[in-house]
Protein backbone atom coordinates (compact mmCIF):
# COMPACT_ATOMS: atom_id res chain seq x y z
CA UNK A 1 0.00 0.00 0.00
CA UNK A 2 1.20 3.27 -0.86
CA UNK A 3 2.03 5.93 2.02
CA UNK A 4 -0.80 9.11 1.16
CA UNK A 5 -1.72 12.56 3.59
CA UNK A 6 -4.78 11.49 5.20
CA UNK A 7 -5.50 15.34 7.29
CA UNK A 8 -3.69 18.23 7.45
CA UNK A 9 -3.93 20.51 11.03
CA UNK A 10 -3.02 24.09 11.82
CA UNK A 11 -4.26 26.44 14.19
CA UNK A 12 -3.61 30.25 14.44
CA UNK A 13 -3.27 30.69 17.99
CA UNK A 14 -1.12 28.30 19.94
CA UNK A 15 -2.98 26.29 22.45
CA UNK A 16 -6.45 26.59 20.53
CA UNK A 17 -8.56 24.23 18.89
CA UNK A 18 -6.82 22.80 15.98
CA UNK A 19 -9.09 22.91 12.47
CA UNK A 20 -8.88 20.18 9.34
CA UNK A 21 -7.32 22.11 6.36
CA UNK A 22 -6.92 20.62 2.95
CA UNK A 23 -3.58 21.81 2.19
CA UNK A 24 -0.42 24.21 3.74
CA UNK A 25 2.44 25.70 2.35
CA UNK A 26 5.71 25.10 4.14
CA UNK A 27 8.67 27.03 4.08
CA UNK A 28 11.44 26.69 7.26
CA UNK A 29 8.83 28.31 9.77
CA UNK A 30 6.81 25.70 8.69
CA UNK A 31 2.85 25.87 7.81
CA UNK A 32 2.26 29.74 6.96
CA UNK A 33 -0.13 31.03 9.42
CA UNK A 34 0.34 28.04 11.68
CA UNK A 35 0.57 29.13 15.26
CA UNK A 36 1.52 32.60 14.24
CA UNK A 37 0.09 33.73 17.34
CA UNK A 38 0.04 33.09 20.77
CA UNK A 39 -0.51 33.94 24.53
CA UNK A 40 1.47 35.25 27.40
CA UNK A 41 0.07 35.42 31.26
CA UNK A 42 0.70 38.53 33.21
CA UNK A 43 4.23 37.10 33.72
CA UNK A 44 5.26 37.53 30.13
CA UNK A 45 5.20 33.60 30.22
CA UNK A 46 3.99 31.91 27.31
CA UNK A 47 1.07 30.01 28.06
CA UNK A 48 -0.98 27.27 25.64
CA UNK A 49 -3.61 23.63 26.24
CA UNK A 50 -1.20 22.17 29.36
CA UNK A 51 -1.58 25.19 31.09
CA UNK A 52 -5.03 26.47 29.86
CA UNK A 53 -7.16 23.56 28.57
CA UNK A 54 -9.72 25.87 27.85
CA UNK A 55 -8.58 27.41 25.04
CA UNK A 56 -9.26 24.10 23.03
CA UNK A 57 -12.46 25.51 23.30
CA UNK A 58 -11.72 28.64 20.90
CA UNK A 59 -11.29 28.41 17.41
CA UNK A 60 -9.04 30.98 15.80
CA UNK A 61 -8.74 31.83 11.72
CA UNK A 62 -6.26 34.09 10.58
CA UNK A 63 -6.07 35.44 7.12
CA UNK A 64 -4.36 38.47 7.69
CA UNK A 65 -4.73 41.11 8.73
CA UNK A 66 -7.92 39.61 9.95
CA UNK A 67 -8.50 37.70 12.89
CA UNK A 68 -11.78 35.58 13.91
CA UNK A 69 -12.22 34.08 17.03
CA UNK A 70 -15.38 31.88 17.68
CA UNK A 71 -16.13 31.29 21.60
CA UNK A 72 -17.88 28.52 22.95
CA UNK A 73 -20.45 30.99 24.13
CA UNK A 74 -21.36 31.81 20.82
CA UNK A 75 -19.65 35.01 20.30
CA UNK A 76 -17.26 35.54 17.71
CA UNK A 77 -14.51 38.53 17.98
CA UNK A 78 -13.59 39.64 14.65
CA UNK A 79 -11.48 42.32 12.61
CA UNK A 80 -8.51 43.49 11.06
CA UNK A 81 -4.94 43.48 13.97
CA UNK A 82 -2.68 45.96 14.18
CA UNK A 83 0.53 45.33 15.71
CA UNK A 84 1.93 47.28 18.83
CA UNK A 85 5.34 47.34 21.07
CA UNK A 86 7.49 44.18 20.99
CA UNK A 87 7.99 42.47 23.85
CA UNK A 88 10.23 39.74 25.07
CA UNK A 89 8.67 36.97 27.04
CA UNK A 90 9.84 33.39 28.69
CA UNK A 91 8.88 31.04 25.33
CA UNK A 92 9.25 27.22 27.65
CA UNK A 93 13.11 27.70 28.65
CA UNK A 94 13.42 29.99 26.56
CA UNK A 95 13.74 33.90 25.58
CA UNK A 96 11.63 34.79 22.50
CA UNK A 97 10.62 38.24 21.10
CA UNK A 98 6.57 38.89 20.26
CA UNK A 99 4.71 42.21 18.88
CA UNK A 100 1.72 42.66 21.00
CA UNK A 101 -1.70 42.31 18.66
CA UNK A 102 -3.83 45.58 19.81
CA UNK A 103 -7.67 44.78 19.39
CA UNK A 104 -10.20 43.30 21.39
CA UNK A 105 -9.24 39.45 21.31
CA UNK A 106 -6.73 39.75 24.55
CA UNK A 107 -9.67 40.71 26.40
CA UNK A 108 -11.96 38.18 25.03
CA UNK A 109 -9.31 35.04 25.49
CA UNK A 110 -8.75 36.89 29.28
CA UNK A 111 -12.29 36.86 30.17
CA UNK A 112 -12.53 32.74 28.64
CA UNK A 113 -9.63 31.83 30.52
CA UNK A 114 -10.32 33.49 33.49
CA UNK A 115 -6.98 35.40 34.03
CA UNK A 116 -4.94 38.53 32.71
CA UNK A 117 -3.80 37.38 28.74
CA UNK A 118 -2.05 39.11 25.87
CA UNK A 119 -1.97 37.95 22.33
CA UNK A 120 1.20 38.23 20.68
CA UNK A 121 2.11 37.91 16.76
CA UNK A 122 5.42 35.79 15.91
CA UNK A 123 7.06 34.56 12.51
CA UNK A 124 6.00 31.22 14.32
CA UNK A 125 5.65 29.56 17.80
CA UNK A 126 5.60 26.18 17.09
CA UNK A 127 7.35 24.27 19.90
CA UNK A 128 10.72 23.41 18.54
CA UNK A 129 11.09 26.07 16.07
CA UNK A 130 12.77 25.81 12.38
CA UNK A 131 14.38 22.68 13.67
CA UNK A 132 11.06 21.01 14.40
CA UNK A 133 8.08 22.92 12.79
CA UNK A 134 6.70 20.03 11.03
CA UNK A 135 5.68 16.74 12.58
CA UNK A 136 4.05 13.97 11.60
CA UNK A 137 2.03 10.90 13.03
CA UNK A 138 0.62 7.84 11.22
CA UNK A 139 -2.94 6.28 11.42
CA UNK A 140 -1.72 3.04 12.03
CA UNK A 141 -0.14 4.50 15.53
CA UNK A 142 -3.26 5.68 16.73
CA UNK A 143 -5.16 3.06 15.98
CA UNK A 144 -2.37 0.77 17.98
CA UNK A 145 -2.75 3.40 20.68
CA UNK A 146 -6.46 3.09 20.58
CA UNK A 147 -6.34 -0.94 21.23
CA UNK A 148 -3.90 0.06 24.24
CA UNK A 149 -6.77 2.35 25.69
CA UNK A 150 -9.56 0.33 24.59
CA UNK A 151 -11.72 2.85 22.71
CA UNK A 152 -10.71 2.39 19.31
CA UNK A 153 -8.57 4.25 17.22
CA UNK A 154 -7.93 7.75 18.79
CA UNK A 155 -8.98 11.35 17.54
CA UNK A 156 -5.85 12.63 15.87
CA UNK A 157 -6.12 16.22 17.10
CA UNK A 158 -5.65 15.52 20.79
CA UNK A 159 -1.85 14.78 19.37
CA UNK A 160 -1.99 18.69 17.56
CA UNK A 161 0.10 16.80 14.74
CA UNK A 162 0.62 18.79 11.37
CA UNK A 163 0.51 15.47 8.93
CA UNK A 164 -1.10 12.55 9.47
CA UNK A 165 -0.46 9.78 7.39
CA UNK A 166 -1.98 6.39 6.24
CA UNK A 167 -0.14 2.90 4.60
CA UNK A 168 2.13 2.00 7.28
CA UNK A 169 2.41 -0.11 10.30
CA UNK A 170 1.75 1.03 13.70
CA UNK A 171 5.03 3.32 14.45
CA UNK A 172 6.98 2.75 11.42
CA UNK A 173 7.42 6.68 11.44
CA UNK A 174 10.16 6.26 14.15
CA UNK A 175 12.39 4.51 11.57
CA UNK A 176 11.62 7.91 9.38
CA UNK A 177 14.09 9.43 11.56
CA UNK A 178 17.20 10.63 9.94
CA UNK A 179 15.98 10.46 6.75
CA UNK A 180 14.19 12.82 3.82
CA UNK A 181 10.91 12.36 2.52
CA UNK A 182 9.27 13.96 -0.31
CA UNK A 183 5.52 14.82 0.69
CA UNK A 184 3.64 17.11 -1.70
CA UNK A 185 6.38 18.73 -3.83
CA UNK A 186 7.89 19.69 -0.17
CA UNK A 187 10.57 18.00 1.21
CA UNK A 188 11.06 17.45 4.91
CA UNK A 189 13.97 16.02 6.84
CA UNK A 190 12.90 14.51 10.35
CA UNK A 191 14.87 14.11 13.36
CA UNK A 192 13.55 13.76 16.92
CA UNK A 193 10.24 11.78 18.18
CA UNK A 194 7.79 13.74 19.80
CA UNK A 195 7.61 13.39 23.40
CA UNK A 196 4.16 13.82 25.48
CA UNK A 197 2.76 15.66 27.86
CA UNK A 198 -0.91 16.53 29.12
CA UNK A 199 -2.43 18.23 26.68
CA UNK A 200 -2.96 14.79 24.82
CA UNK A 201 -5.45 13.56 27.59
CA UNK A 202 -7.44 16.86 26.98
CA UNK A 203 -10.50 16.31 24.73
CA UNK A 204 -10.12 18.39 21.36
CA UNK A 205 -12.95 20.16 21.51
CA UNK A 206 -13.33 21.06 25.19
CA UNK A 207 -9.78 20.57 26.64
CA UNK A 208 -11.67 18.49 29.64
CA UNK A 209 -9.07 16.18 30.56
CA UNK A 210 -10.75 12.72 29.54
CA UNK A 211 -8.17 9.99 28.33
CA UNK A 212 -5.40 8.78 30.33
CA UNK A 213 -3.09 9.07 27.50
CA UNK A 214 0.54 8.88 29.08
CA UNK A 215 -0.98 5.99 30.79
CA UNK A 216 -1.81 3.63 27.79
CA UNK A 217 1.28 5.25 26.30
CA UNK A 218 3.96 4.66 29.39
CA UNK A 219 2.33 0.78 29.04
CA UNK A 220 3.14 0.04 25.84
CA UNK A 221 6.19 2.93 25.12
CA UNK A 222 7.83 3.65 27.85
CA UNK A 223 11.15 1.30 26.50
CA UNK A 224 11.21 2.65 23.19
CA UNK A 225 14.86 3.75 21.90
CA UNK A 226 13.56 7.74 21.41
CA UNK A 227 14.84 11.25 21.56
CA UNK A 228 12.20 12.38 24.38
CA UNK A 229 10.22 10.45 26.66
CA UNK A 230 6.69 8.42 25.84
CA UNK A 231 7.37 9.35 22.02
CA UNK A 232 4.26 9.51 19.80
CA UNK A 233 4.61 10.54 16.06
CA UNK A 234 8.07 12.68 15.09
CA UNK A 235 8.90 15.91 14.08
CA UNK A 236 11.61 17.30 11.71
CA UNK A 237 12.39 20.26 9.05
CA UNK A 238 11.45 21.81 6.13
CA UNK A 239 14.44 20.86 3.31
CA UNK A 240 12.79 22.36 0.30
CA UNK A 241 9.68 24.45 0.88
CA UNK A 242 6.28 23.73 -1.18
CA UNK A 243 2.77 22.63 -0.83
CA UNK A 244 0.85 19.47 1.17
CA UNK A 245 -2.66 18.52 0.13
CA UNK A 246 -4.74 15.76 1.23
CA UNK A 247 -4.00 12.97 -0.68
CA UNK A 248 -0.58 13.77 -1.51
CA UNK A 249 2.20 10.34 -1.35
CA UNK A 250 5.23 10.12 1.01
CA UNK A 251 8.19 8.71 -0.10
CA UNK A 252 12.15 8.82 0.22
CA UNK A 253 13.88 11.26 -1.54
CA UNK A 254 16.81 11.41 -2.92
CA UNK A 255 17.52 14.98 -2.17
Amino acid sequence: MSVTVTALHTTAIKGTRVRSVEKVELDEHGAAGDRKLFVVDARHRMRNGKQLGNLQAVVARFEPPRLTLDLPDGSVVDGEIELGERVSVQFFSHQMTGRLVIGPWSQALSDHCGQLLRLLESRSAVDRGTRGPVSLVSRGSLRRLGEQAGTGPIDTRRFRMLIEVDGVAPHAEDGWLGQRLQVGNAVLRFDGNVGRCLVTSRDPDTGEITLRTLDFLRAYRSGVRSTEPLPFGIYGRVVRPGTVRVGDTVELSGE
